[in-house]
């Protein structure tokens, strides 16, 4: 059996117990503020066997003067990557981190992107692991030798499921489509902004926040309530005339993951989203 979207903490433990081979855990908590705690959390106790992924360096390329904050990678950089871990055809990943999924559901989406299917969200993330009694590890995991995964074969974006500024621009012109933003709701309104330059939003995105595919125990809601909330947003479109965007690309995931388990297929991401947006000064910005 393979996952796809979400694992629970108890089959995890069953899946670990069976020394699978095949399986390949990605540790990928982050704290925006404080770069460096993430990978500090998991040298002090982590899934035994994961490897750490790291938001910035991992998960994304280095920013440009016209990016975002966290562009996409390279994809044959993180083909090495993916390698590096010990990722290959069949292998089932389960991407983690702290409790809500909203780093490890970037993994989620890029690998996905690279064609690889068999990776699921590891549901309530590390806290759930430690609640189930799960056993911990410390240090790091080594990676496969450089050699081995320098030069993997490229692999097969898929160009479609990611939009630029421009094709974002132009869905205001388009009442078919929807533009979504996973940020709180303070600041799609632009009342508060603790990270980029310029607050407010992209004229005609509406608000989800990524918090609203959870429930008050951090994990995500069953996936007909996901789907009833979804519809709702959705207005009679189909989802994929839908666009996900946030702040830098990586929460926007946390909405195409909830999607993802309502059923609705094939939205899209805006990966440069908001702080790619406001690079451009001629681009318009809504508030309130």
């Amino acid at each position: 059996m393979s996952f796809t979207t979400l694992i629970d903490a108890r089959a995890l433990l069953e899946l670990s117990a069976s020394a699978d081979p095949n399986l390949v855990l990605l540790d990928c908590r982050f704290d925006l503020a404080k770069p460096q705690a993430g990978h500090h959390a998991y040298l002090a106790g982590h899934i035994p066997g994961a490897h750490f992924a790291d938001l910035n360096t991992d998960l994304s390329s280095p920013i440009r003067p016209e990016t975002g904050r966290h562009p996409l990678p390279d994809p044959q950089a993180f083909a090495a990557n993916m390698a590096g871990w010990g990722i290959k055809p069949g292998t089932q990943v389960v991407a983690y981190d702290e409790v809500n999924a909203s780093f490890a559901a970037r993994a989620w989406w890029l690998l996905r992107w690279v064609g690889h299917r068999e990776v699921a969200v590891l549901d309530g993330g590390y806290k759930a692991w430690l609640a189930a009694g799960g056993p911990q590890a410390a240090g790091e995991e080594g990676r496969a030798p450089r050699s081995l995964h320098a030069t993997p074969s490229p692999p097969t974006v898929d160009a479609d499921a990611v939009l630029d500024a421009a094709q974002v621009a132009a869905l205001s012109r388009d009442s078919a489509r929807l533009l979504i933003d996973a940020r709180a709701a303070e600041r799609y309104a632009g009342s508060v902004e603790p990270i980029d330059a310029v607050a407010g939003h992209v004229p005609g995105a509406v608000n989800h926040p990524f918090a609203g595919n959870l429930g008050a125990d951090g994990r995500f809601l069953p996936p007909e309530q996901l789907r009833q909330r979804w519809q709702a947003a959705l207005a009679g479109r189909a989802p994929a005339d839908v666009v996900a965007m946030c702040g830098s690309g990586v929460t926007a995931c946390h909405n195409l993951l909830g999607l993802e388990i309502a059923g609705l297929h094939g939205a899209k991401l805006y990966a440069g989203s908001w702080s790619e947006w406001i690079r451009d000064p001629s681009r318009p910005v809504a508030t309130g």
